[in-house]
Formats: C-alpha cells, structure tokens, sequence
C-alpha cells in the first residue's frame, strides 16, 4: 500500500492523489465505509457497503450516554459519553470488515487491508474502508468535534479520504439506504454490482423531525434541498419531552435513562397500540379551522396552533409551531378546566390528575401536533400542484419522532381526506429513524460517489442549512468540499480549490 507524507504536500493535493490511486478499484466492487456519528449524546458507529441501488451493513451499533437525572441533555454529559465509549465502539467494529478476497494465483496486492489482532491474540486482514464518513454537522459542537478528530486520525492513519456529512442530510436519505439494503441478495457472499438508481428517486419530500429539528424539504437532488417549512419556535420532539416530564408518571420518568420521553408518552397514551386511535381528518382547510377549539369530554381543548392570532388565521403559513401545545397541556395538568364556569380554573389542582385524564391530555396533545404537522404536508403538495412543479411521489419521514406510530397514522389519514392518498410514505425501521452512523454511510457513500469529498482542514459546523450543503454558510475558507474523479457529471460539481 503505497502512503504518502502530509508534511510534503498540502491536504488536498493529499486527497487529490490519494483518491486517484483507489478510484478504478471502487469502480469495480463498489464502496466500502467506516462512518461515525457523534452529533447529540448518542455514539455511533457502523461498517457500510455500497454496490449501486444495493447495500449492506456489516456492522452498526449505537450507544447513548445516560442524561436520565438531568431531565434533559447535557452537552458535558454528553461529551464524556463520547469519550468513553467511541474508541470502544470503533475497536469492537473493526473484525466485522469484510475479508479480502484471495484469488486461486495467490494475494492481489492491490486489494488495501489492515491488520487487525483477534479475541484468541492472532492478527488476520480485513479490507481497508474506502473512505471514513462522519458527521460534520449541524449539532452540539463538543459532541461533532469527538467525531471528526477521530475521523480524520483514521483517515491519515489508513492513508483514505475523508467525508464531513450533513447529519439532516443523511436522514433524508436514510429511506434510500432501507431500500438499498432490501435489494441484496439473502445467502449471497457477494452482491452484484448494479447501475440502477437506490429508491425513492428524487424529487421527493422529506419530514426531518426529531428533538431539536422539525423540517419539511423539497429534495431536487442529492445536495439540492428546498426548506419547505420550519419550526417558529421548538421542535416537535422537545414538546413531547417537556410535556413527558411533567404528564407521565413518576414511576415511568424514572425508568427512563434517556429525556427523550416522546417514546414513553406514545405508549402511555396508547397502551393498545393502533386500537386506541382516534381521529377524524378535516377534509378542507375550513373545516381544520373550524376546529381550532374543540372541547374533550372534561370540558378543556388544545387550541390548534397558528388558527387564531391577533393578524387572523395563519393555517396556511407553511410554519410549525408547538410551545402553544405544550404550554397548554401544562396549563391543563395543573389547574384543569372549571365546568361550573366553562372556563379554565383558576385554582391549582388539590389532587394529581387521574390517570385517564392525563391519556386524553396526551392522545390529544399529540392529536394537535401531529395535524398541524400534516397539514404542512398538504400545503407544500398542494403548492407544487398549484405551480406545475415536477411531482413528489414520495414522502419520507425521518427523525427520531418518525418512529411515532400515531403520527404515521395522523400523516397517512389527511393525505387520502386531501386528495392525495396515492403519496408513498416511506419511513425507515424505528433503529434507522433515531440518530445513527449507518444513514452517515449511506450519505457519505452518495456523496463520495457523486464527487466530494472534504480537505482534513474541516471544521465541525454547529448550524449547517439543508439548502447549503455544498457551500456551508459558516464556512470560513470555503475549502471545505474538494474534488475527486468518482463524480458522476448529472451530479452538481463542487467547487475546486486553488
């Protein structure tokens, strides 16, 4: 394996060089990555293959650091998570890289490895990755930067590029590496290269939602990605854990090592799963409007956000908004609402609130949000109808509050009450919505593949826009991207550096 001295060139004279020399190779057998994702209080860590529109995992694994006591998380618990488990969790990914191939005539010099050292002391080989994906951003800067100081140390290391990627990103396309993976061969030692296109094929939207994202995106392309709406104020996933900590029960929170309570409130207002669903979709915007208050039976009602406000309705702003949600169900859970008056008590209630009235106030808090969410949807397809833009065919739900069966189920109602039932929804199995390396391999295998590739020189990026991907806004030097000559030419050509 010939190496080269990054002491006598610069970084992407490095890259330049380094990635001719293992082009042809990738041609033929496809890619192969180590990808590393460090974006939250989660560690992650997976061993992807790529072969055109099939893939295959070969290892993936996450850890997440307790924040349990916190009731929320904390950037220096999450940290010291990192710390300890990252370079354990590398260690024990290492023997599940796939073996070289040894030809009849003997070893193929060309084919890169490592040496590894086994369980039993003995060392064996196992194929190089072609490249190290990891996360670059958007997230909690101590948290991105534990990962891609280990990156780059594996990629000079191992003497392959590396890839800095966009974490929202690769959640958009995590329903294109579920397909991918559904198109290899079971039993099959190998996977025959293929030039078909992975699935859903752009354009097409996404719903990114998780604890601290609630987006909806046009994706044109690969690095093309038009922010339909966005959240005015928090995200989805944060309401359902505020409004976790203080409607669940004691006994419930406590059993809890995570704050992410979204999880747990679904299953508390659910307990019979899809049976206890109740909702009725509004077939027009009016009559969504018309129920912007509707009573429950204890009299109280959660006001549907951005329906009433001092300049008039907003239900078709292509906005989200939860804190009315949530300070609501808080307003509820404390003082309840006086039928004597018809009105909200003033008085704080003497007693907790019986538990089947805390379900109701859950099922219909997420009710609420989760309509206003697919109504967003509506709106965006109606306005690609409205405007002769190239239909989306496909809808991708991604996140971790993708995992959220009522709002699959919320999602799916409105769209065939709207007219638009023939949508596919595609959402990923609950292990692939929640922050994870396997979508960082996947999304770096497209980019790789399509031609970037980033200079050692990066930088970690704790705000990064969808609609930036190529040209970051707090890029400082723009040299983040460089080339390489894998790139396919239907594919925007990053920038070159000089």
């Amino acid at each position: 394996m010939k190496l080269y001295r990054l002491s006598q060139t610069s970084h992407y004279a490095f890259h330049r060089t380094l990635v001719q020399t293992i082009s042809s190779a990738i041609r033929r057998r496809g890619l192969l990555t180590l990808a590393i994702e460090t974006s939250c209080d989660d560690t992650a860590v997976a061993i992807v293959e790529k072969n055109g529109a099939a893939a295959r995992l070969h290892f993936n694994q996450r850890i997440t650091a307790d924040q349990g006591p916190l009731l929320g998380i904390h950037p220096i618990v999450a940290l010291e998570g990192h710390e300890k488990t990252l370079a354990g969790l590398l260690n024990q990914a290492l023997p599940y890289l796939p073996r070289p191939a040894i030809p009849a005539n003997g070893y193929n010099s060309s084919t890169r490895c490592i040496e590894i050292s086994e369980k039993d002391g003995s060392s064996s080989l196992r194929k190089a990755p072609d490249f190290i994906s990891v996360t670059r951003g958007p997230g909690m800067r101590t948290s991105l930067n534990t990962g891609l100081h280990t990156a780059k140390g594996l990629s000079v290391a191992w003497q392959v590029p590396l890839v800095g990627v966009h974490h929202m990103q690769a959640h958009a396309l995590t329903s294109r590496l579920v397909n991918a993976l559904d198109a290899e061969l079971p039993g099959k030692a190998d996977f025959p290269n293929t030039n078909l296109s992975p699935k859903p094929e752009f354009p097409f939207l996404s719903l990114l939602v998780s604890g601290g994202h609630t987006l909806l995106v046009r994706s044109e392309d690969l690095v093309t990605h038009k922010i339909l709406a966005n959240t005015g104020d928090y995200a989805i996933g944060d309401c359902l854990d505020k409004i976790g900590r203080f409607l669940l029960p004691e006994e419930l929170i406590a059993s809890s090592k995570t704050p992410s309570y979204g999880p747990i409130l679904e299953k508390f207002a659910f307990p019979n799963g899809s049976s206890d669903y109740s909702y009725d979709p509004p077939k027009s915007l009016s009559e969504e409007r018309a129920r912007a208050k509707r009573p429950t039976s204890y009299g109280w009602y959660i006001t549907l956000p951005l329906a009433i406000s001092r300049a008039g309705s907003r239900l078709n702003i292509p906005e989200f908004s939860f804190t009315g949600i949530e300070s609501q169900a808080q307003r509820i859970a404390e003082r309840g609402w006086d039928k004597a008056l018809s009105k909200w008590s003033k008085q704080n209630r003497t007693s907790l609130m019986p538990e089947a009235e805390a379900r109701c106030l859950a099922q219909e808090t997420m009710k609420v949000a989760f309509g206003q969410i697919a109504s967003r949807i509506v709106l965006a397809l109606e306005e690609e109808k409205s405007h002769g833009s190239s239909p989306s065919k496909t809808l991708v739900l991604s996140g971790g509050v993708a995992s959220n069966k009522f709002l699959r189920y919320v999602i799916q109602q409105l769209l065939r009450a709207r007219g638009f039932g023939h949508i596919e929804i595609c959402a990923p199995p609950i292990a692939l919505c929640t922050d994870n390396a396997a979508m960082i391999g996947w999304a770096g295998c497209e980019m790789y593949e399509a031609g970037h590739i980033s200079s050692l020189g990066i930088r970690v990026l704790g705000k990064w826009s969808m609609e930036n991907i190529v040209s970051p806004e707090n890029e400082i030097d723009g040299r983040g991207w460089i080339e390489n000559n894998l790139k396919s030419p239907s594919v925007h050509k990053p920038s070159v550096p000089s």
